[in-house]
């Protein structure tokens, strides 16, 4: 596995999660050995709660660059996947890990180096696996340089978001890559170098995170500019969708609830909703509390929520938010916050703790994203007994199905089209189901709570893919 990011280590968004579970769930497996490949940030480097020993040093070039490579091995973990960090100061030692400058460099570096570092200690594994852009030119250093060291390792390129795809100026070739030049072609797309353009050419296999998003990703509203090239993949292009850690994502043993409960003793969560209630200074009040924890930006679906906001709040419930964004968002929730002191509470901050109780002691989840490769959040309020109200695409579609309150099947609320108008409406049919059918909400929360979100069937996914291209 080779990343940008994992949990507990670094982690920005969902992709540190899935380097978290999905390498730890595939070493669960009989006969497999998983290593981890992480850049030694100096938030890693320097954190106290994290060990490692030097393996070994050495030197890579970039053209006329002449770079370090220190590659350490975390010790401070026994079991499960085994973590390398790739070790240089210069690209590495920064507060901050993405939005600098030289981004295209430390990450052709990174992929680079890792690779060298592979060869340096003797490995020979069967699988490459990259995710995102940060590890895409790992499949063409592969071929260009490494291929007679590594003759029978095999990559899958995994795509967590296509929005962010690696791009440099064409000169980026000749001054940072030093490739032959019968790779120009394959690394240039558009007029500039294309890192993720590159691996979906040159990867064995390439996945995303939700088979509906891998379908959405050959049409040009969703591909961001690689729909032709997405699409030129046929079969090799795959969804496998993400699950979330079941013992890190428990409310019946998570540590920031005010009382822990699961779906066979579901007493407890009305107590987490009285003490967010009480946390968050709102009236202690049976109206459901929705709830997001969420980026405040247009693809979360945050315009569609503004556009709706105040018919919104005139309804009876209650609304938290928690998250940070885009400025123009945060200035136009807190306004309305203000408007309505005892309906609605902004917390413009990340906060994991407050994130747990969030998910715990609130009824109703809202995730209107104008995309999704996959999504957490609704996975976790799910199995936090907090039923989800989301637009049906990407991951959100294959993981919550429309309830049908008739036959009880179904997991959540959707809409179809991308408007506030049509948002509300699935709002309203969660609350109709909320204050007139108290039976049916509670099997239906029941069943969200006892639904399998675990990476075992992702994990075996996986291992299907990789026993295909041996």
């Amino acid at each position: 596995m080779i990343s940008s990011e994992a949990a507990p280590f670094i982690k920005t968004g969902g992709l540190g999660d899935v380097l978290q579970a999905l390498p730890a769930e595939l070493a669960r497996i009989p006969g497999n050995e998983i290593l981890i490949f992480l850049p030694y940030y100096k938030k890693i480097k320097y954190d106290p709660k994290v060990t490692a020993e030097l393996v070994t040093s050495f030197t890579v070039n970039l053209t006329w660059r002449q770079q370090y490579v220190g590659l350490f091995r975390c010790t401070d973990k026994t079991g499960g996947p085994i973590v390398y960090f790739i070790d240089n100061e210069f690209y590495f030692c920064r507060d901050g890990i993405y939005g600098f400058y030289d981004d295209g460099e430390r990450f052709a570096y990174f992929a680079k180096a890792v690779l060298a570092s592979i060869c340096r200690i003797g490995l020979r594994p069967e699988i490459l696996h990259c995710h995102d852009w940060q590890s895409a030119l790992v499949p063409i250093y592969l071929e260009a340089e490494f291929r007679d060291r590594l003759p029978e390792a095999r990559t899958v390129f995994t795509i967590h978001n296509v929005e962010y795809q690696g791009k440099a100026g064409p000169e980026f070739f000749n001054e940072v890559l030093g490739l032959d030049d019968l790779w120009r072609g394959l690394c240039s797309y558009d007029g500039c170098i294309n890192f993720m353009k590159a691996a979906i050419v040159k990867a064995d296999a390439v996945t995303t995170v939700s088979e509906t998003y891998a379908d959405e990703l050959r049409y040009p509203y969703y591909a961001h500019g690689l729909s032709g090239i997405l699409a030129s993949r046929g079969e090799r292009l795959t969804g496998i969708t993400n699950g979330i850690d079941v013992g890190i994502y428990d409310p019946s043993s998570d540590k920031a609830l005010a009382r822990n409960y699961s779906a066979d003793d579901p007493a407890g969560k009305l107590a987490c909703k009285r003490a967010l209630q009480k946390e968050l200074g709102l009236p202690e009040s049976d109206a459901p509390i929705l709830a997001m924890v969420t980026r405040l930006a247009s693809h979360k679906g945050i315009d569609i929520l503004c556009y709706i906001l105040r018919r919104l709040l005139e309804r009876d419930l209650q609304l938290v938010i928690v998250g940070t964004g885009e400025a123009r968002y945060e200035h136009a929730l807190q306004a309305v916050a203000s408007e309505y002191p005892e309906r609605f509470s902004m917390n413009l901050r990340f906060d994991s703790a407050l994130a747990s109780r969030v998910y715990s002691g609130a009824d109703i989840y809202l995730m209107p994203s104008k995309s999704e490769p996959c999504g957490l959040s609704q996975l976790i309020a799910m199995h936090y007994g907090t039923v989800p109200v989301v637009n049906a695409t990407g991951g959100l579609k294959d993981t919550v199905p429309p309830y049908n309150p008739e036959t009880g099947e179904g997991r959540g609320y959707t809409f179809q089209s991308y408007n506030g108008d049509d948002f509300l409406g699935a709002i309203d049919r969660a609350l109709g189901d909320y204050f007139h059918n108290p039976e049916g909400w509670k099997a239906l929360v029941k069943a969200d709570m006892e639904a399998d979100f675990s990476w075992q069937l992702p994990a075996q996914k996986y291992m299907e893919l990789y026993c295909s291209l041996a």
